[in-house]
């Protein structure tokens, strides 16, 4: 049995009233179209960045121009905290997937925020660690798993952040590239359009409407 872990926080749910809204009043908030740059590997980490809307991709590229994308974030999670407690330069790249607002928060209030307010520090060090984990199981299912299992394990633990129940099953609320889902998981995107065709007619997974639906009882139970 395929088996993966949700790993979002999302801290606008998490922490108390009034620090949320304390933590609002900090930043300006910008709004980005699709494929616009949040920022780019090599910039100044003198901005964290709470996402109030859309989807953004956090990756990094190899010496040969290949990216591998780290994970999504969604609406309510912090991205962009790397560099907040060392400042220095970004070492990856977030990327608007789609028309997006983040609340842009400059690295000294964001820390004097959080020595101020331990409840909210203390989802900060959560969304941290559930990150630590996600990028340790990559490591592990890019050596120990098949493409089959790599893309089984990535539609379930996107299924746990944004599936929604639909008649195919569970519906990804996130339309994804054979792109998008190569450079997750660390293959090409003719080896995926093989196998979701293969997973297709296995009835474990559906594409309908650009989407992916878990169509399958047995990996949803």
């Amino acid at each position: 049995m395929v088996r993966a872990q949700a790993s979002v926080v999302d801290l606008l749910t998490r922490i108390p009233e009034g620090e949320r809204a304390h933590l609002l009043r900090l930043g300006m908030v910008k709004t980005f179209a699709k494929g616009d740059f949040i920022f780019s590997a090599g910039e100044p980490g003198n901005l964290v960045f709470l996402l109030l809307k859309g989807r953004v991709k956090i990756y990094q590229s190899s010496t040969v121009g290949k990216e591998a994308i780290l994970w999504f974030c969604f609406a309510g999670e912090l991205f962009g905290i790397a560099e907040a407690a060392n400042g220095g330069e970004r070492v990856v790249s977030a990327q608007a997937c789609d028309a997006c607002e983040a609340l842009c928060i400059r690295q000294e209030e964001f820390n004097a925020f959080l020595g101020s307010h331990p409840q909210t520090s203390l989802v900060i060090v959560q969304v941290l660690a559930c990150r630590l984990r996600v990028l340790g199981e990559v490591v592990i299912n890019l050596i120990s798993d098949d493409v089959r299992t790599r893309i089984l394990k990535m539609v379930l633990q996107l299924g746990a952040r944004c599936g929604i129940p639909s008649a195919h099953g569970l519906s990804l609320d996130i339309e994804l590239t054979h792109q998008e889902i190569a450079d997750m998981i660390g293959t090409s995107r003719q080896t995926v359009t093989t196998t979701l065709g293969q997973l297709e007619r296995d009835g474990l997974l559906a594409v309908y409407r650009h989407k992916i639906h878990i169509t399958s009882s047995e990996l949803l139970s």
